[in-house]
């Protein structure tokens, strides 16, 4: 096979099937995060989002329900559901005959990519990863998948409607749920049910679990790996600057990689915001957002929930909570507690460095792209997250400096 010489400046709004293939070579990620970053770049050169009206997107979810279950139902009461900084969301409610239930009228929602997403990922990985941990922690039910849009406008799932609220009545956040400050008797009834079931995700034995859209690392660096050539791909794919300092950072990535102890079911945004809870018992009735979970390390996870981006400030004014809950050390403690296990802090500093890093590529390279190519129904709220881009960069900088 010839070599294709790297284009320095190719036209990445309508990039060229060479183009394509020339990152797929150069970069070696999982075998389903290579086909979703794939289908990104060759439907680029698309059209635009669209607002799609409420009409079209029943109509679509109904012929995803008659594709499984024949003409048996009724859809009712379809609405906008708020919230999230990447995908559509449409609550409505179906009137069916429930397999082992009977006649039910259940609360669903369609959750579906706009055009282009600030980060692309899979909604067949997502139903999966749901629908695998579903009995170990609470999440809500899923129920339909369409992976290519063949249904709907673009890929999309259907999941079950889940009761709570991601923040006490009386308190603010900012956006994406971050700066949420909880109550301290909110914070010490949530904690132990939000480290436990952290823990009950890292330890589940996923082998036997229908988890065919993904791909397990091998012992060693791989996952690592794997993680660095997923983000700096999208890099080259979406930014229009070059950044030195992604560049070191990419260097400093790949020659401090960890090695995997044992592969976990990682969520990959595990935090306050993205779980819901009933305020009248402070019970976790549902953990959201799985869309960039894998099978990885655990530490990834943990370096994540406690970024600082999700901490606030203790009564004091000096102790910082991870997710408004408890100190950094106690969350830890209690972690390594539940889950058996004890926290590598090289590894863990490791994943803190490729948080950012990830963010980072996501806020200053792929929101650019989309907001400016019109593919996002969320364009207002991605131009702002690109003003926070260079703060994370600092960030990693910062931590960079730390080394080990």
């Amino acid at each position: 096979m010839g070599h294709i010489a790297f284009t320095a400046n190719p036209d990445k709004d309508r990039p060229s099937p060479e183009w394509i293939s020339h990152l797929r070579r150069r970069y070696a990620i999982e075998p389903q995060v290579d086909r979703l970053l794939t289908r990104k770049m060759e439907l680029r050169a698309g059209p635009g989002y669209e607002t799609v009206p409420l009409d079209r997107l029943s109509a679509g979810v109904e012929s995803l329900i008659r594709s499984n279950i024949g003409n048996d139902f009724k859809l009712a009461d379809a609405r906008w559901l708020s919230g999230g900084a990447s995908k559509l969301q449409m609550a409505f409610t179906l009137e069916w005959q429930r397999p082992g239930v009977g006649f039910e009228k259940t609360p669903m929602v369609l959750r579906m990519e706009p055009a282009e997403s600030i980060v692309a990922t899979s909604r067949l990985r997502e139903f999966q990863l749901i629908k695998a941990v579903g009995g170990t922690v609470p999440v809500p039910p899923v129920f339909w998948c369409d992976e290519d849009g063949v249904h709907l406008p673009y890929p999309a799932l259907v999941y079950g409607f889940a009761t709570g609220v991601t923040k006490p009545a009386a308190s603010t956040s900012g956006v994406s749920g971050s700066n949420t400050s909880l109550p301290p008797d909110v914070a010490a009834a949530l904690s132990p049910q939000f480290i436990t079931q952290l823990a009950a995700i890292h330890n589940l034995d996923y082998h036997g679990l229908d988890l065919s859209a993904f791909t397990a690392p091998m012992p060693g660096t791989q996952c690592a790996d794997w993680g660095v050539d997923w983000w700096e791909r999208v890099w080259e794919e979406d930014a229009d600057e070059d950044i030195p300092l992604l560049r070191l950072a990419a260097g400093w990535l790949r020659r401090n990689a960890p090695s995997l102890e044992k592969p976990s079911l990682v969520h990959g945004d595990y935090r306050l915001g993205n779980f819901l809870f009933t305020e009248h018992d402070m019970r976790i009735t549902a953990h959201l957002d799985w869309e960039l979970g894998r099978i990885g390390d655990r530490h990834q996870d943990l370096a994540w929930t406690t970024n600082a981006a999700f901490k606030t400030f203790a009564a004091d004014g000096k102790t910082q909570l991870v997710c408004s809950m408890l100190p950094e050390p106690e969350f830890f403690e209690q972690y390594q507690k539940a889950a058996g296990v004890t926290v590598n802090p090289r590894t863990l500093h490791w994943y803190k460095i490729y948080n950012s890093f990830s963010l980072a590529i996501l806020m200053l390279g792929t929101g650019y792209r989309i907001a400016r190519n019109a593919k996002t129904h969320q364009d207002v709220l991605v131009t702002y997250l690109m003003g926070i881009g260079h703060v994370i960069i600092n960030e990693m900088r910062e931590q960079l400096e730390q080394g080990f």
